[in-house]
């Protein structure tokens, strides 16, 4: 498989780790590019970044318009109904990008999966469905969209997990939040939970958080 089209920040050193982070729905991989150096990420953790661009389809929640979105939302009902297909699609898109990865020198313990809202739902598939042992798992402002069909791989059974959510949130609203990590403890996983004083965004705090976490993620030995 082809990789999409995506912006590649790379380390001062070679880099011994990747973080693969998906946009939202209308939005394209520059959306965070900006918060990388607001991570103040150590230069000894030689992290890559890669944050693809999303292909062009019609929304149905918005009149069909054509957009960048990762899958299509038929509903904006709590249950969020959603093209799986599609999802499932984009899901399988981001293995390619960690398939690269591996092949590139980068120890599959060693990366991590992330995305905001949309990007968060496709995240959740693709981290809880891959192969080989993941890093960690970073859900931002999201739901778990496939949480009723997902077939979990046994490698990332025990994947570590952080969602972040803003309590004033009117898009995705904070109930998603908390839906995940009743799907996920009913699943069998140990979800960290979080929130902010903010809306459907990224906030100083949460940044700052998201840092802590990434640091803590990829300071872990990897299983030998």
């Amino acid at each position: 498989m082809s990789i999409l089209p995506h912006i590649e920040i790379e380390p001062p050193s070679t880099a011994n780790a990747t973080i693969i982070w998906l946009h939202g729905l209308g939005a394209t991989g520059r959306d965070f590019e900006p918060v990388v150096p607001e991570l103040n990420l150590p230069d000894n953790m030689a992290v890559r970044f890669i944050f693809p661009h999303a292909p062009e389809i019609p929304v149905t929640i918005n009149g069909g318009y054509i957009m960048p979105a990762w899958y299509d939302i038929l509903e904006m009902t709590l249950d969020r109904k959603v093209d799986e297909q599609q999802l499932r699609q984009s899901s399988a898109e981001v293995h390619a990008f960690i398939d690269r990865e591996i092949e590139r020198g980068i120890d599959s313990h060693r990366i991590i999966i992330a995305g905001f809202s949309q990007g968060g739902a496709v995240a959740f598939d693709a981290a809880l469905t891959y192969p080989k042992p993941l890093a960690g798992l970073l859900a931002l402002s999201t739901y778990f969209a496939t949480v009723n069909s997902i077939d979990i791989a046994p490698a990332n059974q025990h994947l570590p997990i952080q969602i972040f959510h803003g309590i004033n949130d009117s898009v995705v609203s904070e109930i998603h939040g908390q839906n995940s990590v009743k799907f996920l403890s009913a699943l069998g996983f140990e979800p960290n939970y979080q929130t902010f004083a903010m809306e459907h965004a990224v906030c100083i705090e949460e940044i700052e958080a998201i840092s802590t976490w990434i640091q803590t993620t990829l300071s872990q030995p990897s299983p030998s």
